[in-house]
């Protein structure tokens, strides 16, 4: 019998079966922590896995109001009942038969897309900021990867010289290490060559494409702290961020007749329910251009 501690085995099960991302296994084994801490205080008990088969809905309230209490949102909220389900459900295994309580309402916001002009302009303000040329011609490569090609920042964290020489699509791994096969316009191609060009460390293939500027894997803070900067010198809104980039992506491809399964393949939704917010951000947008030019809106 394995004697580590529980949150541990959760984690690795996680990574290796279940195949989530780094941050969804240590933010899951966070709250395993915290759950049997406030249990072991709850119940006056040392919590043994066994234990754990016998936790009721109203434990489950009480952790979540003990949350709650902390600050935490109904959408945090939902994603930590979420993990306390999924630790439940492996403790338990095939005895596991969780307490009924459902989360708190999350309302979906819809995401914002800022124009083509814009994103280009966000792009461009970002590179001109740059201490170092090279520097300027990554900051450019890395925002054209997410507004041209659709690419979450993690994702194009990720990229290793492995993908050159660049072809006219890129093979890019999202979560879940799900693949798919993304279209590089000749712009982006342009500017990820450009870069590597001027890139000071090299491009091998087992090293990280986007470098620090000490030569380590480029930090996405640093690319989001460029952005912030950039849309306030621009008067951008604070919506205008990495991530609403390739907001952007989908939505301009959605307003210009694209298919939704095309779409969802796109962008590396594991449904087509994630896809589908984008004919609501499609709908917002149509109604800003009516409420904006039309005399008696």
């Amino acid at each position: 019998m394995d004697e580590r501690p529980l949150p541990l085995l959760f984690g690795e099960h996680l990574a290796r079966d279940r195949r989530r991302s780094a941050h969804t296994v240590r933010a899951y084994q966070a709250t395993a922590v915290r759950l049997l801490h406030f249990l072991g205080g709850h119940w006056g008990e040392r919590v043994s896995q066994d234990a754990l088969a016998g936790v009721t809905t109203a434990d489950l309230r009480a952790y979540l109001a003990h949350r709650r209490a902390s600050g935490l949102t109904n959408a945090s909220a939902a994603r930590e009942l979420s993990a306390v389900r999924a630790f439940l459900t492996f403790a338990g295994g095939e005895r596991a038969d969780l307490p009924r309580l459902r989360g708190p309402r999350v309302k979906k916001g819809v995401p914002r897309p800022v124009s083509p002009d814009e994103a280009i302009a966000l792009a461009e303000e970002v590179a001109d900021d740059a201490r170092e040329p090279w520097i300027a011609a990554r900051d450019l490569a890395v925002l054209l990867l997410l507004y041209g090609a659709g690419l979450r920042i993690g994702e194009a964290m990720a990229l290793t010289g492995a993908i050159l020489p660049l072809n006219e699509t890129l093979r890019v791994t999202g979560k879940r290490n799900k693949t798919r096969i993304v279209p590089l316009l000749p712009q982006v191609r342009h500017a990820i060559d450009d870069y590597v060009r001027r890139c000071p460390y090299g491009t091998a293939p087992t090293e990280a494409l986007f470098r620090g500027a000490r030569g380590g894997p480029l930090s996405p803070a640093i690319i989001r702290r460029a952005v912030r900067a950039a849309r306030v010198r621009l008067g951008l809104p604070p919506r205008t961020t990495p991530h609403a980039l390739r907001h952007s992506f989908a939505t301009h491809l959605l307003g210009r007749g694209a298919d939704l399964r095309a779409l969802q393949e796109l962008l590396g939704h594991a449904s087509l329910s994630s896809t589908q917010i984008y004919t609501a951000v499609d709908a917002a947008h149509l109604l800003d251009v009516y409420r904006n030019a039309h005399p008696r809106a």
